[in-house]
Formats: C-alpha cells, structure tokens, sequence
C-alpha cells in the first residue's frame, strides 16, 4: 500500500480498513514513454473537443484536479489538489465490486485505475484506466452540486442490494475486460469470456437494487449530458475520456431524452457506444432522482419486501429492528404474520449484532458463528413496544415463579427461560440474554433448546430497514470480495523497448528546445524499425512544424503519416485528429 495514502489527505485517511484493501501502489515508475505520449495524445485531443463541448471549463477543471496534460498524474498531487475541495484519490487494480466503488464515493474518494490503456485502445478500453478516471472523473469535482450528488450517491449505492448474478456478472466483466486490454492477448480466450458475460447478462432475472441503481450511475456519472435537448453539455466521465464517443455522441442518430426515474429502464452494454442519452437541466435534478429511487429500496422501507431482497442476495445483508438493534449475516429464512410483518428472522453461518453500525462487544462472527434467529415483533396482548419496557416490566412478564420470564408473540412465538442480561441502546431495550430458555412457535415446532446454550434475543417491533454488507464491516471483516482475475503485468521486449527509448528522446528535444537535429535520425529509425508506430512520428510533425525549420523534414512526415492514414484504416481518423490538432494549436494552456 502507498506510504502516503492514508496520511497526505484526510478523505483518504478516513477511508474503513475493508476499503483499504483494493488501494495498490501507483508505481509511477511503471508508465513508459509510450505511455506518456498516449495520455498527452488523448488530453490534447479532448481539449481541442471538450472546449466547445464540455459543460464546464476543462483546462480549469484539470488544474483544480492536479492534473496536467503533458503528464500522466501523480496521485500524491491529485490528493493534494482534491483535498482543497475535501476530495481525495486512491489508486486500484481494475475494477472493483461496485458496492466498494460506492462506498469510496460515499467517502468522497476517487477511485482510479493504475493502469492506463494501451495504444491500440486508445480511443476507447473496456478496462477502467488512469484516463476514464482522472481525466473524466476528477476535473468536474470541484462543482459542488455536482461533487454532492456523487457523494450522496455513493451513499446510497453502499446500501444498495445486490444479487448473487450480479456478482457473477461483474466478475465475468472484469475478466473480459482484462484480456482485452492484455498485450498478448488470446483472441479465443477472448470470445469464451465474451460468450460467459453474454450468457450470464442475459440470463439475469429481476434487476437488484444494485443493477438499477448502476443504471443510473451509468447515465449520469459515465454518460451524462446536462443543459437542453436542442444543445447538451458533456459531464458524464465515460464521454469526457472516450475521444471518439464525445464527438460521435452529439450526432442526431444518438437519441437524446429527459433524464427522470424512468431513465432505470434502460439497460446499458459497456462494449457498445450508446444508441441514446440522458439530459438533466441540473444537477439538483439528478439528486432529485435518486431521492425517488432511493425510496424504494429495502434500507428505507423495511418489512417483510426488504427481507425478501436478503434471502435473494445470497451474502452478507444487515436487517436493522425497530430498536435499532442490527443484524449482519446471510438471511435465509423469515416468518410472515397475517398481515404481511415479519415475525422472526433467521441468518446461517457466520453472524454479528450491532449498534449504530459498530459491533457489540461479544456478539461478532465468532460468538455467532452458526447463525442467529429471533423473533419479531409485539406481545400478545400489549399496547407498549417491548423495546420500550423498564427492566421490571421485562423480568415480571409471565412470572411463573421469581427467576423464569415467560414472553408470548402475537405470532404465536413463545420464548420461556431465565434472563441473565437486558441491554439497552439510547433507552430502548434492544437485546435480552436467556439461559434454559426454549423458544416454540404456535404448532409446538422448536425453535431453540436449552442445550444449545445462551439464547440471545433480539428486541424490537419490526425490521426498519434492510441494507447490503455487514453493518460494521471492518469488525466483520468482509474482505473476502477481492477478485482472482488480476491485471496482468507486461514484460517487454528488446524491439519495444527500443521504440520507448525514441519516443523519450522527442520527449526530451520538445521540452529542452535542444539537439533538434536528432529528429531525422529518430524518423529513420522510426520507418526502418517500427513501421506499425504512427504516434511517435505524429510527434516529431508537431515539433517541426512549430518550430517552421526542417521543411523537408516535415513535408516527409506528413507524406508518411497521410499514406499510412490511407492504408492503415484502424489508424486514419487517430492519424487526421492528431494533424489537426497540431495545425490547429488548442491552447498556451497545454504546456501548463
């Protein structure tokens, strides 16, 4: 993990220990020249654009970010920047699950890939990379509605439900996503992992909380448009890093529609440009949106729905009672009482209890570790909630004699032991401790036996809310969601490494103004050697023509570059945009 991570920005060091877990070192070191001019390639190219398209002033955005155009960033000056308008950024392998990536945002931390494309996707990658991130991500940050909206959705997405396809799903998508950006990469290994996620996307079932919500993320985080339908503004991140799509994204064939809560019924394919887009007037209407969504998931409506939700996800939910009491664990069973509430609720394997999102002390995964069941709900014949009863009115319920408390439910649950334990949360009783307890339901169906120990119960009259993940996750400690797949790590050979050494040499001659006259020598090489290079070529075109000495040189050049445009069909348009800009300088501001 980076030395400075935690320690230079305050989002940063704030950041939970199961957050922590995905952050890798940057490796700054690790970018190669080629690198360098790939991101210096596209960040010229999106200025050159975004400046007529984008809704808010890019260069200006960059700087506030701490980011450049002539140089890939550096995340210790990205945190330095970010934590001027209480951002911070950390660096990660690939994707991550996207209940993480909500949370980071919750945490008003970045998260950005290490990695960054490779030439030949330089358009567009599948992967996520230090482009997507810092450059469409982070120059859009220091507006404030905007950076709430992120904030508040990441909130809200940290509760979401997700389904056990889900998981599955972004597993088979950051595989696929990895071996398309693999140098040697195996083009049947890719089309099986395209036919997996293919398989897996359309066999999906009811969308989750979570599929829905990353729906709305996608429209408007990655691919949103603000202003009017007749005119847009770019804000979305996946447009601003995509040089082709936020040029082709303004054609009339891309649909573009009001943004509202009917915008979840659009599914979305990462691999594919998009067929339409979503218009907001304001960012406050994107908040507005997910205030509508959000009341309709199981963490704001409780009750036996939510509960459901649980038992779909198959992993580790929390169901919050009335009391406020929590309970994280895999909910697989639930009693349902004539009108439709809950009656008890039963996790298996591994559970916690909790208060206010930190774990009762004793009560962790280990002390629960077969699982734990209570009942929910009123006592039969009672006004009052039992959370709301004095220590007195508890131990005197049923009073068969003066050490047994006998509790009957209005479900018919009736629970007969001895209390050695009541404990109470902001006044309300939200766990009561029994031992030789036996716990019936109506038909004399056991639920608990006095030789299976303790029996601890939960209190309170029904379950509030129900939400995604353990309610205090660091003492849960669920780091068990890191992916297999990694990256993979690229070795060179002697050939590439030989154009690297070119590509830093123009580097070098284009920021010193000196040894000019090596550049004929550079383009020999160039066409003798690595005849499938345009960008480096383009390059040196761009260091003549400014600098108007060289004229034959640079009519060479440009003959070479407009025949392999010709020829090279992958290659034309990235070959025209690069001589465009050159002949049509962006801005002073591009040396900053």
């Amino acid at each position: 993990m980076s030395h400075f991570n935690d320690f230079n920005n305050a989002q940063v060091a704030k950041l939970p220990n199961h957050l922590k877990q995905f952050i890798v070192n940057q490796n700054y070191e690790k970018y190669t020249p080629i690198d360098q001019a790939v991101w210096r390639y596209v960040m010229r190219q999106n200025y050159s654009y975004l400046k007529d398209v984008a809704y808010y002033p890019y260069i200006k955005g960059l700087q506030r970010a701490g980011l450049s155009i002539e140089f890939i960033p550096d995340l210790q000056t990205m945190n330095d920047n970010l934590g001027k308008i209480g951002w911070g950024a950390v660096t990660v392998d690939g994707f991550i699950p996207p209940a993480a990536f909500m949370e980071y945002q919750a945490y008003r931390v970045l998260v950005i890939a290490a990695d960054i494309r490779q030439i030949n996707h330089i358009e567009y990658t599948p992967a996520p990379d230090i482009i997507h991130e810092s450059a469409g991500h982070a120059p859009i940050i220091a507006d404030t509605d905007y950076n709430s909206y992120l904030s508040y959705f990441g909130s809200i997405g940290a509760k979401a439900m997700f389904s056990a396809k889900d998981f599955e799903l972004y597993e088979a998508i950051r595989k696929l996503s990895i071996l398309k950006e693999a140098i040697d990469a195996d083009e049947y290994q890719i089309a099986k992992a395209e036919k997996a996620l293919r398989m897996i996307s359309e066999n999906m079932g009811e969308p989750s909380e979570m599929a829905l919500l990353g729906r709305l993320h996608w429209w408007t985080v990655e691919y949103g448009l603000i202003g009017t339908l007749e005119d847009p503004k770019i804000y979305g991140a996946g447009l601003l890093s995509s040089i082709g799509e936020s040029a082709s994204c303004m054609n009339k064939e891309v649909e573009k529609l009001w943004y509202n809560i009917d915008t979840i019924n659009y599914q979305y394919d990462i691999t594919k440009t998009q067929p339409q887009l979503f218009v907001t007037e304001t960012f406050q209407n994107l908040i507005d949106v997910l205030e509508q969504f959000a009341d309709t998931m199981a963490f704001r409506r409780g009750g036996a729905e939510s509960i459901m939700k649980a038992i779909a996800c198959k992993n580790v939910t929390t169901a919050v009672y009335s009391s406020g009491l929590q309970v994280s664990g895999v909910i697989t069973d639930m009693g349902i009482g004539l009108s439709d509430d809950v009656t008890f609720i039963k996790t298996t394997g591994a559970s916690a209890l909790a208060f206010n999102g930190k774990q009762l002390p004793g009560h962790g995964k280990q002390y629960h570790a077969d699982g734990f069941s209570s009942p929910v709900g009123k006592l039969k014949d009672s006004k009052k909630r039992l959370e709301d009863y004095s220590d007195e009115e508890i131990r005197t319920l049923g009073n068969k004699n003066d050490s047994r408390t006998q509790m009957v439910f209005n479900s018919g649950i009736m629970v007969d032991g001895r209390i050695t334990d009541i404990l109470r949360e902001n006044g309300k009783v939200i766990l009561i401790t029994f031992i030789d307890c036996t716990v019936n339901e109506r038909n004399g169906n056991i639920l608990f036996k006095p030789e299976w120990g303790n029996y601890d119960m939960a209190v309170g009259e029904t379950i509030v809310s129900v939400f995604n993940g353990a309610a205090d996750k660091d003492a849960f400690e669920e780091i068990t969601l890191i992916s297999e797949e990694k990256t993979h790590q690229i070795v060179y050979d002697e050939k590439t490494l030989q154009l690297h050494r070119l590509y830093k040499k123009v580097r070098e001659i284009r920021e010193s103004g000196e040894n000019l006259e090596a550049l004929t020598e550079i383009f020999d090489q160039l066409k003798r050697n690595h005849r499938q290079d345009w960008l480096c070529a383009l390059e040196i075109l761009e260091i003549v023509f400014h600098k108007k000495i060289y004229h034959q040189l640079e009519k060479e050049i440009q003959v070479y570059l407009e025949i392999k445009a010709g020829k090279e069909s992958d290659h034309k348009k990235l070959i025209n945009d690069g001589l465009h800009v050159i002949k049509n300088p962006v801005s002073q501001l591009l040396t900053n």
